[in-house]
């Protein structure tokens, strides 16, 4: 006889929900080692498939699992927290944590947490902030100082993920000057060095804030116009485009910006990028060249 597909699946899925109700159940537990061990499965299970993912969420973990960010027990908030992150993947369960009071306990995470438990609270903020609505209550909710923190003291794989989150959180306008008060410019601009290997992650948030006169002053105070000239001739194609960009709003507005610049070698790389770029790259170098027309300098 052969077992019909089917029927396996549903097997599977019977199987696997037995096993995650089991595990949200534990989740409640008193007993430090059992909650160890339980995060820890839940942990290894959202990795594994989108399935798991979503049986997980409708056992009811998500709750459970946003609680357990505040143990004072480091095993347990790291497993916690990134079991949260690998479900944040799914588009509902995006929602089910932020309704879940996450975004709170998020960021106790970012600012108490080990250095793993940190990078995965910055990954699920930059998960949740893809929805504007998320956005809002991210950068309303005192997030921004944290994950600038991060951006400077965290790991390789924390300043990544801080950058994203912030790169998300710049989308909105109401967030701009926050991320630029919170003193975010000069580590974005430090991580334009192509040792630190962010230059694309720093780029584009530099992009969205150079729209705002606060974020335009630091980036020229902070030694910026060179590096986006650098990332100009030398990025990848993501980063040509946002450093065109930013350069574009630096100077759109001050003829000073703009013969920097120029003096910095921007021409010959803007000429080559309105050439063979992307359509918005292009579009955003020749706007520059015809800047750079207008105001040569003497």
């Amino acid at each position: 006889m052969v077992s019909s597909p089917v029927l396996k699946v549903n097997a599977d899925l019977t199987c696997t929900k037995a096993i995650v109700e089991k595990l949200v159940e534990d989740l409640s537990s008193h007993t430090l080692e059992t909650l160890r061990t339980t995060t820890a499965e839940l942990r290894l299970l959202t990795k594994l498939n989108a399935k798991n993912r979503r049986v997980i969420s409708d056992c009811g973990a998500i709750n459970l699992l946003v609680n357990l960010l505040n143990s004072t027990d480091t095993q347990v908030q790291e497993n916690a927290v990134t079991a949260l992150v690998n479900l944040s993947i799914d588009n509902n369960c995006k929602i089910i944590i932020a309704q879940a009071n996450a975004i709170e306990a998020l960021i106790h995470v970012l600012q108490t947490g080990s250095p793993e438990a940190k990078e995965n609270s910055a990954a699920t903020l930059g998960s949740l902030s893809v929805c504007e609505d998320n956005q809002v209550n991210i950068g309303r909710s005192g997030a921004i100082g944290p994950l600038v923190d991060l951006l400077r003291d965290g790991t390789p794989r924390g300043k990544k993920d801080a950058a994203t989150a912030l790169f998300n959180l710049s989308l909105l306008s109401e967030n701009k000057a926050k991320i630029v008060e919170a003193g975010s410019i000069k580590h974005l601009v430090k991580l334009m060095d192509p040792a630190a290997g962010m230059v694309e992650k720093a780029v584009v948030v530099l992009a969205n804030v150079a729209s705002i006169d606060e974020g335009r002053i630091e980036i020229v105070r902070e030694g910026g116009i060179p590096l986006l000239v650098d990332a100009v001739e030398l990025g990848s194609a993501r980063a040509k485009e946002y450093a065109a960009a930013a350069l574009l709003w630096l100077c759109a507005i001050s003829s000073r910006f703009c013969i920097m610049a120029i003096r910095e070698g921007a021409v010959p790389p803007l000429v080559a990028l309105s050439q063979s770029g992307t359509a918005r790259a292009k579009e955003k170098a020749r706007a520059l060249l015809g800047c750079f027309s207008r105001n040569k300098p003497v």
